[in-house]
């Protein structure tokens, strides 16, 4: 015993970290589908936080070990790909875009023995009458942005609007809280237009909304938003439009300069004022010579909370890890935030931003910033 004792005290750390559990992530993300643009930013800002953590001797002495499966953006094709990597031991899971694929998965987790880590998925339902305990949400949901979108509308300019929205929950929320705020102030919304999912040919709405001589437009929507602004250019829609949800990089990038100009509300980017934002940001730019978009800087951030769940519970296990998480104050890209016992949602604070020139991109600039503190309450739908 003497000598087993002084041979592994002998090891390299390197060696005794090796014989702990590795951390092994499900990365289950779009690579195919209607948000495979956006896919391809998460896996990447995933696989930055796992490469970074893993150079430095990884977790709580832990290698982090990535397997990675498509959802196709579609649940039935997410579930089965989430399945798939917990079965086979890659049970901490991260990485969908779409609410539903989120859902798809969150309800099955105790099944498979595994947690996820909401990283993009908005939806209210993930943290309400849908909640898990083994589901953590790092990004902001939409009764967070629609809070805030509460207070920012007060200050947009303009006396009649329209609204284009993507037709289901999300869109619809988005278009009753910004109707709701306008109203309060005695303006109106003289034109709502909802768009199936699938959308290719938005002549008939862009039509409509030049017709409307509206002020602004408010746009809620990410699936069609890029078909949507290249033909709203070719058709010659000229009037403003605000976006929620719309200012982020993916879309920005493949539009070109269409987008300059237009205010909207952001997930991140790399004005965030905090020092884990700044060394994310040097770090990434150091490897891949350009700035993290929003989309791989929220995946990042969420890869960072589970890192530290792993750290705070001392096991690998999934329960374990979102238990030690659910009330926790963690770091994050945002500075310090607690993830609300409640419902685990991560508290953060949320920003307006404008698409304009900055560090020599066409970019989402923050312009306004709003406290953790406006988020509303956890809904008592949630029971965990």
């Amino acid at each position: 015993m003497l000598a087993a004792a002084a041979l592994l005290a002998a090891l390299p750390l390197g060696a005794a970290a090796q014989a702990r559990d590795p951390i092994k992530i499900g990365l289950v993300s779009t690579k195919s589908g209607a948000y495979s643009a956006m896919g391809a930013h998460v896996i990447s800002g995933v696989k930055f936080a796992v490469d970074e953590a893993n150079a430095k001797g990884g977790v709580d002495g832990r290698k982090i070990l990535l397997a990675e499966g498509d959802d196709e953006s579609t649940p039935d094709a997410g579930r089965r790909a989430a399945e798939k990597l917990a079965r086979e031991g890659h049970n901490l899971l991260i990485g969908p875009i779409a609410s539903s694929i989120s859902l798809a998965i969150s309800q099955n987790l105790a099944r498979w023995d595994a947690a996820l880590i909401g990283t993009i998925s908005k939806a209210d339902r993930l943290t309400t009458d849908a909640c898990n305990a083994r589901f953590i949400r790092t990004n902001h949901s939409d009764a967070m942005d629609l809070a805030m979108i509460g207070e920012w509308a007060k200050t947009i300019k303009g006396n009649n609007f329209a609204i284009m929205a993507a037709d289901y929950v999300w869109g619809h929320d988005s278009a009753k809280a910004f109707e709701s705020t306008i109203n309060a102030q005695g303006k109106k919304v003289s034109l709502k237009l909802f768009v199936p999912m699938g959308t290719k040919d938005y002549a008939p709405y862009i039509q409509q909304l030049k017709a409307a001589n509206v002020d602004a437009i408010w746009v809620a929507e990410v699936a069609g938003a890029i078909p949507f602004l290249k033909q709203a250019t070719d058709f010659g829609l000229k009037t403003p439009m605000i976006g929620h949800a719309v200012v982020s990089d993916f879309i920005i990038n493949a539009t070109g300069k269409l987008m300059e100009g237009m205010p909207g509300n952001v997930g991140y980017t790399p004005d965030v004022d905090s020092t884990a934002s700044k060394a994310f940001v040097a770090a990434f730019k150091a490897k891949h010579n350009r700035l993290p978009s929003d989309t791989e800087a929220q995946a990042y951030n969420g890869a960072m909370v589970l890192f530290q769940g792993v750290t705070l519970a001392k096991s690998v296990k999934p329960e374990d890890v979102t238990k030690a998480l659910r009330g926790a104050t963690v770091d994050t890209l945002y500075g310090k935030a607690t993830v609300r016992a409640a419902d685990n949602q991560m508290l953060i604070p949320n920003y307006v931003a404008r698409v304009k020139m900055a560090d020599g991109v066409l970019r989402p600039v923050i312009e306004q910033s709003y406290p953790a503190s406006i988020a509303p309450a956890a809904s008592a739908l949630c029971k965990m």
